[in-house]
């Protein structure tokens, strides 16, 4: 997976946590982390791990496919 896949992923992360209504520092405060470090999540710098991916989709209600997935849409639309 390209860092321009896990920017998309991240982009996603961010449209679909704007679209609940969620801050950040309600994302941050679940996670148990700093807003400033969730933040770099989705600005794509800091790494995405497969653990806090698990996380944020628990918490966006949707699974962790479907975040993934947005990379092969995005290339689908592009060809």
């Amino acid at each position: 997976m390209s860092q321009n896949d896990i920017g998309r992923i991240a982009n996603h992360i961010r449209q679909l946590r704007e679209s609940k209504n969620y801050s950040q520092e309600y994302m941050a405060a679940k996670m148990r982390m700093s807003q400033n470090s969730y933040s770099k999540i989705e600005l794509n710098y800091s790494k995405l791990t497969v653990d806090r991916l698990i996380q944020i989709a628990r918490l966006l209600d949707t699974d962790p496919g479907s975040l993934i997935a947005v990379c092969e849409y995005e290339e689908e639309q592009a060809a």
